[in-house]
């Protein structure tokens, strides 16, 4: 089969964040099993701009692929699935999140959790999705993380609590049964603050100090300090290491892929 017609087959992925562009795509040829190409992104410039030249300047994007899913790092907002109204939900999400109003607001039910995830895309870069692409889908880039670590808080009878640090924010969420018990997003800029953004929640969520659990995962720069400091307050804090997590797996090798990438290719949504 040639290479036109396994791209035309294949689903390329699209990560987009505020500051960061990078594209994903399964690669049999390739020692990783994935092709990976992180994009420098010129600052003062749109993000479609960026993706414009991204389609006019990378050899991967260049290869004729026609189905794509962009995975989109936009504030969300979760919606339990007995009160969701699509005839609202964009009303809803405005008034939430009142600078998203260049936006276009998009959605994903989420079955497992009985919750819709409402989020956001910029008018000028779906614009050039869709004039690249034919087969085209949109999902926030956290869908695959809170999916895997849902399935995983069901290991043992412990409470637990996760914080998800990547593109300079920390989610912290938790869930009961097969709900979400907490979701919100904090700037994680100072790793100070985001200390003090885990332990508030953890306070208000009435965890148990010395048998709830904390699990850290995604990229942090202070990772020692951040684990260290919690330590002293809590007596259960683990950190979530890839490589260890899906049995070194190829993906995991990968230098700077996301957290949430490798989630997605190795166990789906």
């Amino acid at each position: 089969m040639s290479d036109s017609s396994n791209s035309q087959k294949t689903r390329l992925r699209i990560r987009v964040s505020k500051h960061s562009l990078s594209f994903a795509v399964l690669d049999n040829t390739s020692i990783n099993k994935v092709a990976f190409e992180p994009y420098t992104v010129r600052s003062g410039v749109s993000m479609a701009a960026n993706l414009r030249e991204a389609l006019k300047e990378s050899e991967q994007l260049n290869r004729g692929y026609q189905r794509v899913e962009v995975c989109l790092d936009t504030p969300v907002m979760l919606i339990p699935l007995q009160e969701f109204s699509e005839d609202t939900v964009e009303m809803l999400y405005m008034r939430v999140f009142k600078s998203r109003k260049a936006d276009v607001v998009l959605h994903n039910v989420l079955p497992d959790l009985n919750a819709v995830a409402v989020f956001s895309i910029n008018k000028d870069l779906r614009t050039v999705v869709e004039d690249n692409f034919t087969d085209k889908r949109f999902s926030h880039v956290s869908q695959p993380v809170w999916s895997y670590l849902h399935a995983r808080s069901h290991n043992g009878i412990q409470r637990k609590l996760y914080a998800y640090f990547h593109d300079n924010s920390v989610e912290v969420f938790s869930f009961d049964k097969n709900r979400f018990r907490f979701h919100n997003t904090f700037d994680a800029g100072y790793t100070r603050d985001s200390i003090y953004f885990i332990m508030y929640v953890w306070k208000q969520l009435a965890f148990d100090n010395n048998s709830d659990e904390l699990f850290i995962c995604g990229n942090h720069n202070e990772t020692e300090f951040l684990i260290t400091t919690l330590r002293k307050y809590l007596q259960r804090v683990f950190t979530i290491n890839t490589s260890a997590e899906f049995n070194r797996a190829p993906i995991t090798q990968i230098k700077g892929i996301p957290f949430d990438t490798q989630v997605l290719f190795i166990r789906g949504k």
